[in-house]
């Protein structure tokens, strides 16, 4: 229940309840008052009127008593108009108090006790009131005014004094004696008004505590259909967020219902494990996922406790993936279990590439051992080929002798250029990079291996786009490219084939690209992937660095190198360079 409270009011800050509070209250309390108010105004109007039409009607009936005979008695008019409902008393008075008529005959000829002036309310023509005790703790409603049962009658007959023949023998012409000169109390019972006002007041303060609570109900309401909507608009903000983040996050999810089933497979999770969301949907984990990666997380769903681990499995049997993998379950408020969610990551590429820059890191270690050891070699080489050549010039005339120190001559030479270029690669690359034109870099290139070429009746074909920009690159180092490719290219077609070049730009990716094919052998797939490797070669002359090299050249021109051959059908060797201009 305080839970559901909780969730109930979350919406309404308590400012806005203590707000309504004070705004609705004083309203309502001012309303209930000023209402109680006019029924007591409306009560006391009607008794003051109910008293004025008895008054008026006991006038009335005296006058008409008068009229009909001497015998007339007040009295007796006064105790039949007294048995009247709601009539308390009627009391008639002299100015000096004298009771001269009375409800209670016991108290004529007594002093009306009051604390009213009787002589002021028998000057004045206005009907008076107040409210007045019994003996008994009754509340009476008491309205007093000057009786005068004969004010018509009389002026009427001091009108017609001066018509004698309009005279009236018979009828007393009565005087303003005295005795004429009267004043009449009438006491109502105020216990059916009270209890009627009463009722009133009831009906007006439980109307006005029903009227509070609607109001505030609605304000309450108000608030809380306000405070729906904005939570319903974030919560579909945040569920469109939520799904974004989940769809395009660089991790794989699976989450699983209180059922174990799979109720949510993100589209890394697909990419990863090479299955679709259509076919792990609303399936049990053991039977859509892979066997081997579900054995994994397996203690999870069987112990309820969360794993977290590096992984690695075949998938399909074709290669082999490295997992992070981290999994564990969801819980209620209340401890119940939601489900499991399983999260992980490739970490593949990152192995690879961990094992790349321990091996680059292997063989700068080696190079920098080489570049040592290349130094020590030169000197003695320097001593070698100074002695065969000596011997060269001295046994001439010996043919057998002469083609030894040749020999001796050439090797020590090639072994000099493998130490050049190992010096070179183990050395720091110094790049010094100017606005170049590429068509006629790639031009200047292909002139010079055209005789080599020609020897080895080779074609040389070029397709090269003479819009592109000027790239800033260096280009002795990118001519130095070129001409270790191009080398490598008419070696592997021996005699005959054809050199193809073609200078594009790859807009999609914002780079130049050069793309060197031959025709020759190939190269078989087992050593694409080490073609880069220093001296990596399957050429019996080669040192092995060339291509190495290249590969260092164009990375330092923040480009990149790709190689796709085929035994028997050639090779293609692209190579990116950025287009933007690069300090």
């Amino acid at each position: 229940m305080k839970t559901f409270t909780k969730k109930y009011l979350v919406g309404i800050p308590p400012w806005i309840i203590f707000g309504a509070v004070i705004v609705l209250v004083p309203i309502f309390v001012f309303w209930t008052i000023e209402n109680i108010g006019k029924q007591k105004e409306n009560a006391t109007l009607m008794l003051v009127e109910k008293g004025a039409a008895l008054i008026k009607s006991f006038e009335a009936g005296a006058r008409t008593g008068r009229m009909h005979g001497r015998g007339f008695q007040l009295q007796n008019l006064l105790l039949e108009t007294s048995q009247q409902q709601d009539i308390s008393y009627i009391v008639i008075t002299t100015i000096e108090g004298t009771i001269i008529a009375h409800s209670d005959p016991s108290k004529i000829g007594k002093i009306y006790e009051t604390d009213v002036d009787i002589q002021k309310i028998y000057t004045s023509q206005k009907l008076e009131w107040r409210k007045v005790k019994t003996h008994e703790n009754a509340n009476i409603f008491e309205v007093f005014r000057r009786f005068s049962p004969i004010r018509r009658y009389f002026r009427k007959q001091h009108d017609s004094m001066t018509n004698a023949e309009h005279a009236t023998p018979d009828l007393p012409i009565l005087k303003n004696t005295p005795e004429t000169r009267q004043v009449i109390f009438l006491g109502l019972d105020m216990s059916s008004v009270e209890a009627a006002r009463i009722e009133d007041v009831r009906h007006t303060i439980l109307m006005a505590i029903i009227l509070l609570l609607i109001g505030f109900a609605g304000i309450v309401s108000l608030f809380l259909s306000q405070a729906y909507r904005t939570t319903k608009s974030s919560l579909a903000k945040i569920k469109v967020f939520s799904e974004t983040v989940i769809k395009n996050m660089p991790f794989g999810l699976i989450a699983t219902d209180e059922n174990g089933k799979i109720a949510y497979f993100n589209q890394e999770a697909e990419s990863i494990l090479q299955i679709s969301n259509q076919r792990v949907m609303g399936k049990n984990p053991g039977e859509a996922l892979p066997e081997k990666f579900w054995a994994y997380i397996r203690d999870l769903t069987e112990k309820k406790s969360g794993i977290e681990r590096d992984i690695s499995f075949s998938l399909d049997g074709e290669r082999t993936i490295s997992l992070e993998l981290n999994a564990s379950s969801l819980k209620g408020d209340n401890g119940e279990f939601l489900g499991d969610i399983i999260l992980f990551r490739d970490l593949t590429e990152i192995k690879n590439l961990k094992m790349e820059i321990e091996k680059n890191q292997r063989l700068a270690s080696l190079g920098n051992l080489a570049a040592g050891v290349a130094h020590e070699i030169r000197n003695p080489l320097s001593s070698i080929k100074g002695f065969a050549t000596y011997f060269k010039e001295r046994y001439k005339d010996i043919p057998d002798d002469k083609k030894t120190a040749e020999i001796m001559v050439q090797e020590v030479e090639r072994l000099n250029r493998v130490i050049s270029q190992l010096l070179e690669f183990a050395s720091p690359l110094k790049i010094h990079k100017k606005s170049v034109s590429m068509v006629t870099l790639i031009q200047h290139s292909l002139k010079m291996i055209e005789g080599h070429a020609r020897e080895k009746n080779i074609e040389i074909k070029t397709d090269l786009d003479h819009l592109i920009k000027d790239l800033y690159i260096d280009p002795d180092k990118i001519n130095q490219v070129f001409l270790n490719i191009y080398l490598n290219a008419i070696e592997a077609m021996e005699n005959n084939g054809t050199l193809y070049v073609r200078f594009t730009e790859d807009k999609k990716n914002t780079m130049a690209k050069v793309e060197i094919s031959d025709t020759g052998k190939g190269i078989i797939t087992e050593d694409l992937t080490h073609i880069f490797d220093p001296y990596f070669t399957t050429k019996q002359s080669g040192t092995g660095l060339g291509l190495a090299i290249v590969h260092k050249i164009i990375e330092s021109h923040k480009g990149e190198t790709r190689v796709e051959s085929e035994r028997g059908s050639g090779t293609t060797v692209t190579i990116l360079l950025p287009v933007t201009n690069y300090s």
